[in-house]
């Protein structure tokens, strides 16, 4: 049985005792929930605290690139290719510019909107252009839509699985037949940043990249493994484009924390933690569904550490979770109608569900 999860609260209390560090005042601790940015709120493995611990011994010395080909030598065990296939770092801006580059003016960016635009973002400065696309009826990615968008001055099609902030998976079957037709006609990067969430380990894109497709998968370490304040993660590309990109200065040791290498490497490692945090949100997620269910709210098929939700009034909901230092994320047009709130400890849910049953009950 796995170890019991602490809560943020307690992780905080055991690391300032860890530090020396005096407990943290009543002030400090009755601070804003902050459930906007879909952080884990179960904090990383045990193991990273004393893994960066130790790495903070050698600050005074660049990183260097046998602890890249390390972290690279890891992941690629880990996800089942080989370890030239791996770029360290969250590529995805670095990845944006790249694709920019590749042609004059910067051709175009397929995407589903709303959705998470890191990539569209970064190409715009040298002439790229996103191509939004709408989800469909069930707030997933259209597929059928994208596939249409594709033309010839498309660089790329940019999906997110779950998608954000809907939360939403594709059916499999579906999903795998417009990636490998899409691959055949552009790059196909899909950012898997919320699939440990659940159950979906069958759903990764990964298999297309070992078999040679033209696909990237980008993985981030900030969501289910801890990591957001390190900004670390990897994409998963084939050997050829994984070269362009480290010759393009993408994930080279200059551009990497040693710090974030030693706790991604920690984090990686500790695969009982990843299970006791995806069995806790899935727990906390269905017991916030269950009272979205119960107050006849309208919410999305997330499977990720957030709810996706339309309420009848979204600016007075609002407005009562501000009023309870609950701070939710923020609009997504053109769903601005919709709210995106982050899945947290059983205290913070509990405060959830307070606040939608009293606007409810007004």
């Amino acid at each position: 049985m796995a170890a019991p999860l602490l809560t943020r609260r307690e992780w905080l209390a055991m690391s300032a005792a860890a530090t020396g560090a005096a407990a943290l005042p009543a002030a400090a601790q009755a601070q804003t929930i902050r459930l906007s940015l879909n952080e884990s709120a179960w904090g990383p493995s045990p193991q990273v605290g004393p893994a960066i611990a130790r790495a903070a011994a050698g600050l005074e010395r660049y990183v260097d690139q046998s602890e890249v080909a390390a972290l690279a030598r890891q992941i690629a065990a880990l996800e089942g290719v080989s370890p030239d296939q791996v770029v360290i770092g969250e590529v995805l801006e670095a990845l944006g510019l790249y694709l920019a580059r590749q042609r004059p003016g910067g051709g175009s960016i397929v995407f589903s909107t709303p959705g998470y635009t890191a990539l569209v973002d970064a190409a715009a400065p040298l002439g790229g252009k996103g191509v939004a696309v709408p989800l469909n009826a069930r707030l997933e990615n259209d597929l059928p839509a994208l596939a249409a968008a594709i033309d010839g001055a498309t660089l790329a099609v940019s999906l997110v699985n779950p998608h954000n902030p809907s939360g939403t998976v594709n059916d499999a079957a579906a999903f795998d037949k417009f990636v490998l037709d899409a691959a055949a006609r552009t790059l196909v990067v899909v950012d898997e940043a919320y699939l440990e969430y659940d159950d979906l380990a069958g759903r990764s894109a990964i298999h297309h990249v070992r078999r040679g497709a033209n696909v990237l998968i980008f993985r981030t370490l900030a969501k289910i493994y801890g990591l957001a304040g390190l900004s670390i993660g990897y994409a998963v590309a084939p050997p050829e484009l994984a070269a362009r990109l480290r010759a393009a200065g993408i994930g080279a040791p200059h551009s990497l924390s040693r710090l974030a290498l030693a706790g991604g490497a920690a984090a990686l490692a500790d695969q009982k933690h990843v299970q006791s945090v995806r069995s806790a949100v899935i727990r906390e997620r269905t017991r916030v569904v269950a009272a979205l269910d119960r107050q006849a709210i309208p919410h999305s098929d997330s499977r990720a550490n957030f709810v996706f939700l339309k309420p009848g009034d979204p600016t007075a909901l609002r407005r009562a979770f501000a009023a309870a230092d609950v701070a939710i994320a923020r609009p997504f047009p053109p769903l601005g109608d919709w709210l995106r709130i982050t899945i947290g400890t059983p205290f913070e849910n509990d405060r959830v569900i307070a606040v939608l049953r009293e606007d409810k009950g007004k």
